[in-house]
């Protein structure tokens, strides 16, 4: 399977789970900026992945969870060094070169992006 054919069923996913037209779907949309998505979606997001892909997700493996309440990765409200380690080594599929800059704890949702679902698919059809 291509990256554009991972693209264009993700595309379609995010269209039936967010109410959104497909050409609002690129590659860089942020699915809670762009797409409107809300923690209640991500659930749906993932099971519908999984459905279409035919591709088994554990929990917290798309979208990491907890660590946000942890000292040791959250310090005033910025992401730590030990925490941003943590999250890249959850997260291969993730790019953090803009959000190592400023890793506010707040913009963590922004680096999922349509994009990160597709390199995410294709690493886990690559196993």
């Amino acid at each position: 399977m291509t990256r554009d054919d991972i693209f264009k069923k993700v595309q379609t996913i995010l269209v039936d789970a967010l109410a959104v037209d497909d050409d609002e779907v690129t590659m860089s949309s942020v699915l809670t900026k762009d797409l409107g998505a809300e923690s209640i979606d991500f659930l749906d997001i993932v099971f519908k992945i999984e459905q279409a892909f035919g591709i088994k997700i554990a929990q917290g493996e798309l979208f990491p969870e907890g660590g946000a309440q942890d000292p040791k990765f959250v310090q005033n409200g910025k992401i730590t060094a030990d925490g941003l380690v943590s999250l890249k080594g959850r997260m291969p599929h993730v790019d953090f070169s803009a959000f190592e800059k400023d890793p506010q704890i707040a913009k963590v949702g922004e680096l999922f992006t349509v994009e990160t679902l597709v390199k995410f698919v294709e690493m886990k059809l690559k196993k």
